[in-house]
């Protein structure tokens, strides 16, 4: 599992951060692209990354400001024209379906590909055999909400010289068997999976919130995740902004971080305020609150491999 950042800043565009836009990379997974949130000139920012648009399988909306959901319709046709053909699930709160069917209607964009909008509600949204997707409402100005993503356990390692042991044969019957199914061999004798495989492992959790001030929903969301992404708007001088504008500090994003016990933070949505110069203390500020703490920029990448977060070089 890969995140990428395309946009990490706060209210507007600037020269340094786009607005909101991040990718969890389930491709390993074989689940495609889910995309969360999609600011403005989010498909330019994609342009400068080896994402493909046509692999986005579901796109996660927190709220309907513009700056998480201006960037929607272009993506969405420009999805079509680079040979989208699968459909494309969008979930977000009440008023996103409104709003994009009459941009779509309004501009006679077409798709070659079957558009599914889900107005969300608390609980779960998506489930498979593989995840789990559930949303709460956060705190902010108008409603919002955040998602947690469950990957399910996976299915334990094939311990390959006990199968051999058993008498299976080299081939499908071994991947079979890692599948989870029991295998019948030429003699008659039944090969059981749970035999010849290791216990299942845990899988990944990450909370991907919009923009919130400090509430109880956000830490039940992130409990025990493995990777929260938390909105950092302001740092610690000016929290009385935060409040009136419904945003988090660095220290909220932190506090939640550390009571929601989760393994990694990484902070975005970052205020224009704060030029390159600004960071180094605004993580600090974070950091004396909880010590796993990243910021991310345009185009940050991070991977959860073996329990553990890596941040990837360009």
């Amino acid at each position: 599992m890969e995140l990428q950042f395309l946009g990490t800043g706060a209210g507007m565009p600037s020269k340094l951060r786009n607005t909101s836009a991040v990718v969890l990379n389930l491709s390993a997974e074989g689940e495609g692209y889910w995309l969360f949130d999609c600011g403005e000139a989010t498909q330019h920012q994609i342009l400068h990354t080896s994402l493909k648009p046509r692999k986005i399988a579901k796109i996660f909306i927190t709220h309907l400001h513009g700056d998480h959901i201006f960037g929607l319709p272009g993506l969405i046709g420009s999805r079509s024209f680079l040979g989208g053909d699968e459909p494309l699930d969008i979930y977000g709160p009440l008023g996103l379906r409104e709003w994009l069917e009459t941009t779509l209607r309004i501009t006679q964009t077409h798709l070659n590909y079957t558009l599914r909008i889900h107005e969300i509600e608390e609980g779960v949204i998506f489930e498979d055999e593989n995840f789990r997707v559930i949303t709460q409402s956060l705190r902010h100005v108008i409603p919002c909400y955040g998602y947690r993503v469950e990957q399910k356990p996976l299915l334990g390692k094939l311990l390959i010289d006990k199968a051999v042991g058993a008498g299976v044969p080299k081939g499908p019957l071994l991947k079979r068997l890692k599948d989870g199914e029991d295998v019948t061999l030429d003699d008659g004798r039944v090969v059981l999976s749970k035999e010849v495989t290791g216990a299942p492992q845990e899988g990944f959790t990450v909370a991907i919130l919009g923009d919130t001030s400090y509430c109880d929903s956000a830490v039940e969301l992130a409990s025990g995740a493995d990777i929260l992404v938390h909105e950092a708007t302001f740092d610690l001088e000016t929290g009385n902004l935060a409040k009136e504008y419904g945003h988090s500090t660095i220290g909220d994003a932190a506090s939640v971080a550390n009571e929601a016990r989760v393994e990694a933070l990484i902070a975005n949505h970052i205020s224009a305020r704060f030029m390159p110069s600004d960071i180094a203390k605004l993580k600090v500020q974070g950091e004396t609150i909880f010590p796993t703490l990243h910021i991310a920029e345009d185009f940050a990448r991070f991977e959860w491999k073996d329990g553990e977060m890596i941040r990837l070089e360009d």
